[in-house]
């Protein structure tokens, strides 16, 4: 395993000039003493305003809505995890004993959280200009790679537009089931078009992940419904 200087330089493409800025910015307020939470709020200020400055150049026609499409595309929590996990982040994350029992180095909302913080120990370690080259470094490939703006609408947004489309109502989302600890729950929700007689049921680490799954498998039994009209 590398040295955390070694592991920041490799990574980042960037050699700290003040260790502890980093040792914090990898500490989960669960280990206690200073932790990486302000630097998380710093960081995710940064990497928005960078990502919303190459988005607006990368793509000069785009209206503000496909910008802020693509952003949220780049810089969701699933997007930063797995960024995280490829970085090997999670081997020199520093976590409570509860946290470690429970697997918290794997855990996508952390390992996100602590991204966002790295970033804003670079900032406060050098400056924006610097910060913004790390960034740029970090997302090049994802930015040549962004698919069309139309696809990156989330399903319970296609679903309400295809069904506003056709003058139904918008769908119900109904809380089926809440199961696991408060730190790590798993939702059930159903997505419902009563007037259509749709039903779908979605799973997963949060109510808008539930939500979003059920969107996109009701999604598909209504494009086979009207594809037969």
């Amino acid at each position: 395993m590398k040295t955390l200087d070694q592991w920041v330089r490799d990574t980042f493409g960037y050699t700290c000039r003040d260790p502890l800025l980093f040792e914090t910015a990898l500490t989960h307020r669960s280990a206690g003493g200073l932790h990486n939470e302000r630097l998380e709020f710093l960081g995710d200020a940064v990497l928005n305003a960078v990502t919303a400055s190459l988005l607006y150049r990368l793509f000069p026609t785009a209206p503000e809505g496909e910008l802020s499409r693509y952003r949220a595309t780049l810089v969701s929590g699933e997007s930063l995890a797995t960024l995280a996990a490829e970085f090997q982040l999670g081997e020199y994350l520093r976590l409570g004993p509860g946290e470690l029992k429970s697997g918290g180095f794997r855990r996508k909302s952390i390992l996100a959280d602590t991204l966002e913080a790295i970033l804003g120990a670079i900032y406060l370690d050098s400056d924006f200009l610097t910060t913004s080259a790390v960034i740029q470094r970090m997302f090049n490939e994802r930015l040549q790679s962004l698919p069309q703006a139309s696809k990156l609408k989330d399903p319970k947004t296609r679903l309400q537009e295809m069904l506003q489309a056709r003058a139904v109502a918008i769908p119900e989302y109904l809380v089926e089931a809440i199961t696991g600890d408060p730190h790590e729950q798993h939702f059930r929700v159903s997505c419902k078009v009563p007037i259509l007689e749709l039903e779908a049921q979605g799973q997963g680490g949060s109510r808008r992940a539930a939500e979003q799954e059920a969107a996109d498998r009701l999604l598909v039994q209504l494009q086979k419904l009207w594809a037969k009209s």
